[in-house]
């Protein structure tokens, strides 16, 4: 006699059954995996239930399931990606208030849907620590647009952990687009993606944010004749045109560089592009020739900073930049606080994390134990050989020694993007697995050294009120203020370092990236190292995005720098670099990259990424290899 289902089992169903339901797509496949809603086709993943839970745990549940339901039914990704503005502020603001387009069409149709969705919307928000946010340029605009909007369509009020922040932003916005954004309440236009998208445009507009049209083929038309505006990369007019207003220039930005673009984004993130597509690697595979006779022809340049290698790219002003230790950002205490908050999620990862990092151990100790030479004169008799013996006893005994192997000594930098889209479970997630890859590799012997990056402000800080007040020259390059964080130097051991990397849970912290700088800087802290073996891996969750920068320089600015970057370090570096992407297809800008879509997956990417390169005792110029999880 079968046994019946759990009370979580049950759960399970239930949810699977309703998502089905209200999406009217009864071939959907339900998973439960991950800690957020994702959709990808008709593939949907929800967040594991707890085994026991309260009625407001209850309704988090099944609201991550009607937000997910409610996105196939209502949501056409390619539409969306055809009618997005194509600047940064303006796609992201556009994407939340289709997703609050969405999820309206359940509330106001079914109050218990709605109720459903307001417990999931404030739930995400508390786990974001908008309750304990005080500036409101901590939240993003898109965030509150969505989240006004959402006030009207809806009927129901802001969730208490940001109706504070909101109230900051209200009147300033009410101000320059309450027409507009009353216009989105009309029941008969949000039921229209293309209808709803016109009066978002007209909102951006509004507040300066959106592109100068909403008809982006006309625009495109007109620009094809005599003008080569549209190729900011051959040109020195991209984005200069519009340098004397709030600087955005969405003629000069593709949709891919203007934002990140997940294979699964989180629903009510701002993000922007056709999010059900699921990210596949690339197709081609470049052979190593070319980039073994570059490395050979430049043996001088190696062992170099990389401060000058790219001479196309430029730098405003340094004189904001920031490089830091935790304790320069907040005190002991606070950060003896953050680290018991990271223990405490220790305990849901560890098992699944140090099993990898156990093997990666097992593989480092057999390196570095023993080898044998054989055919010797004298040693341990090798039985394997005595057969040629008995076939012919003319033949001389075999005999094998025991040696050690040689294991060049090694020192690994662990680069983590701290941008404001690592937050929540993928920065904690990080954070869990460098502590744990720290400590693993510190027993084998292993220099570990762990860095972050990101600004210091939204949307440009110092550098860019410096530059509005030199009159805004023009191509002025990168215009926000770096901050990049030393959580743990390679010469520190883990025990005195491992409150450092709690400091990656505080709110407010993760905020623009400009990866290209970034890594520029690990290279050059790592190149210093004496190890004859030095491994620089990078996480991130996407392309680089700076809206100050990408919107005076054109779309394709940061992401240039970051191509040239990473060609230097693979063709002319002797340090080997790594690269896995949280739920953004990486491999089209790292050589050896591995893409992961879900954050649990990553601490098996790392110790198997780290495993294979320590298997290669060669050089590091090994085959590239592009793969996708």
């Amino acid at each position: 006699m079968a046994s019946s289902p759990s009370p979580a089992e049950q759960l399970k169903q239930l949810l699977a059954q309703t998502t089905k339901a209200l999406a009217a797509e009864p071939d959907v496949t339900v998973k439960f995996v991950g800690d957020k809603p994702q959709v990808a086709g008709t593939d949907v993943r929800l967040p594991l239930p707890p085994r026991r839970m309260d009625e407001a745990q209850l309704a988090v549940a099944r609201g991550h399931a009607d937000e997910a339901a409610l996105r196939l039914a209502h949501h056409d990704p390619a539409l969306h990606a055809r009618l997005a503005p194509q600047n940064a502020d303006g796609a992201a603001a556009h994407t939340a208030l289709e997703t609050v387009r969405v999820e309206a069409l359940g509330a106001t149709a079914l109050d218990g849907v709605g109720d459903n969705l307001h417990a999931s919307l404030s739930q995400r928000l508390e786990d974001r620590g908008y309750r304990r946010m005080e500036d409101r340029q901590d939240i993003p605009l898109s965030d509150i647009l969505g989240l006004m909007a959402r006030e009207r369509i809806t009927g129901r009020p802001t969730p208490d952990a940001a109706r504070a922040l909101v109230d900051q932003w209200r009147r300033e916005i009410e101000e320059r687009a309450g027409d507009s954004l009353e216009r989105l309440a009309d029941r008969t236009l949000f039921r229209d993606q293309t209808a709803f998208s016109e009066a978002v445009h007209s909102l951006l507009r509004d507040l300066d944010i959106g592109d100068p049209t909403t008809d982006h083929e006309d625009s495109e038309d007109d620009e094809t004749e005599g003008d080569d505006d549209e190729q900011p990369k051959d040109t020195e007019t991209g984005g200069e045109d519009d340098a004397d207003t709030e600087g955005e220039d969405g003629e000069d930005e593709s949709q891919e560089d203007s934002a990140k673009e997940p294979a699964m984004p989180e629903f009510g993130e701002a993000r922007d592009g056709e999010a059900e597509v699921e990210t596949q690697p690339l197709d081609w595979e470049p052979t190593d020739d070319d980039a073994d006779a570059q490395a050979n022809a430049e043996m001088q340049r190696r062992n170099e900073p990389l401060a000058d290698s790219n001479a196309s790219y430029g730098i405003y002003t340094k004189d904001f930049d920031e490089v830091v230790h935790p304790l320069d950002l907040v005190d002991a205490a606070e950060l003896a606080r953050l680290r018991q908050t990271l223990d405490g999620q220790l305990e849901s990862l560890h098992q699944l994390v140090a099993r990898l990092a156990n093997r990666l151990h097992r593989q480092l100790l057999a390196q570095q134990n023993r080898d044998w030479r054989f055919d010797l004169d004298e040693g341990i008799l090798d039985a394997s050989r005595l057969s040629r013996v008995v076939i012919d006893p003319t033949q001389p005994l075999s005999f094998k020694q025991e040696q050690d192997q040689a294991f060049r000594d090694t020192a690994v930098t662990l680069l983590i993007d701290n941008s404001g889209s690592m937050r929540g479970r993928p920065i904690m997630v990080a954070a869990l697995c460098g502590d744990i890859l720290a400590r693993t590799l510190e027993r084998c012997g292993v220099k570990v050294e762990i860095l972050g990056f990101t600004t210091r402000a939204w949307k440009g800080g110092q550098s860019r009120e410096k530059w509005v007040a030199e009159d805004r020259p023009k191509n002025p390059g990168r215009l926000n203020d770096l901050r990049h964080i030393i959580y743990k130097p390679a010469s520190v051991p883990w025990r005195r370092a491992k409150d450092n990397l709690a400091l990656m849970l505080k709110e407010g912290l993760l905020k623009e990236n400009i990866d290209g700088e970034a890594l520029q800087w690990a290279h050059d802290r790592l190149i210093q190292r004496p190890e004859a073996r030095r491994i620089l891996m990078v996480i991130s969750d996407g392309a680089p995005v700076d809206d100050t920068t990408s919107s005076v320089n054109g779309g394709g600015y940061l992401e240039r720098h970051l191509r040239e970057t990473i060609a230097f370090i693979e063709n002319a570096s002797p340090i080997q670099l790594i690269a896995i992407g949280i739920g953004h297809d990486v491999t089209r800008f790292y050589d050896r990259a591995l893409t992961i879509q879900d954050v649990d997956q990553l601490g098996g990417a790392m110790t198997e990424q780290l495993a294979d390169l320590f298997a290669d005792q060669s050089d590091g110029r090994r085959r590239p290899r592009r793969r996708s999880r």
